[in-house]
């Protein structure tokens, strides 16, 4: 397995639309996380990078969304996504909307967002799929060219072992859009044949990943120690036996 760590610094998007059909993978990873929405609480929702500023999280219940990009992506926090400027255990919800892909360490992308996530937070990944029909686009030599097959893309299952590491509890991992994303996507009775089709039957190859996972963190309780501590030894005093008393008797004299 190739190491997750880029050997050239990626290019990382500003918006949906420097992507092949960026309009349409925005509106599939919305409507995949829309039921999620209402099952977030808390008070902070940080959307990490410039596509996932883009992200609409409106009916979302928490109160506070903000985003952290560059300072060409015009977040409200510019910093690097590999080194958030928040403190730890301070957000509720983070959402990394194809972030793995563009970044120069991966797995350090996650360790960061974390270490800002309270216990028990959520954390939102989207990705492309590489064992799907848009990662096949990888072996054509003049699109490998190209964003954003010209960057590395990391299969759920591998993203997946990087959360358990961590303490992760995944609870979902969805596939969306079964197509190569390339050219225009023909709307048509047999294209929406063929996602029905694919939906069903060809789950795990959607271009687009969904991961949403939960942070659990486990309560050190302090074991206590099965010795104790010996008292002092006191030995026993048993009570003497009393002498009897000889008893004296006296002659009679005549």
């Amino acid at each position: 397995m190739k190491p997750a760590l880029a050997f050239r610094q990626p290019h990382y998007p500003n918006s949906w639309e420097q992507l092949p059909n960026g309009d349409i993978i925005l509106a599939a990873i919305e409507e995949q996380l829309q039921p999620w929405w209402q099952k977030f609480f808390g008070y902070h929702l940080a959307k990490i990078g410039a596509l996932s500023k883009q992200v609409n999280t409106s009916e979302c219940k928490i109160s506070n969304h903000f985003s952290c990009t560059t300072k060409i992506g015009g977040g409200d926090i510019v910093a690097d996504i590999d080194d958030l400027p928040l403190q730890e255990h301070s957000v509720d919800v983070c959402l990394l909307s194809h972030a793995l892909e563009f970044s120069l360490d991966p797995h350090h992308v996650i360790r960061e967002a974390n270490r800002v996530l309270i216990p028990n937070g959520y954390l939102v990944i989207t990705g492309f799929n590489p064992l799907s029909l848009a990662g096949l686009n990888k072996l054509i030599p003049y699109r490998r060219k190209s964003m954003p097959w010209n960057e590395r893309f990391f299969h759920p299952v591998r993203v997946k072992d990087w959360l358990h590491l961590m303490g992760f509890e995944i609870l979902a991992d969805q596939r969306c859009i079964h197509s190569v994303l390339v050219g225009q996507l023909n709307d048509n009775v047999v294209a929406k044949y063929w996602q029905n089709f694919a939906e069903k039957c060809l789950t795990s190859l959607g271009s687009v990943y969904v991961i949403v996972a939960k942070k659990r963190v486990l309560p050190l309780t302090p074991i206590k120690p099965k010795w104790k501590i010996r008292t002092e030894f006191n030995p026993v005093k048993a009570p003497s036996m009393p002498v009897p008393e000889r008893k004296v008797v006296k002659r009679q004299t005549k």
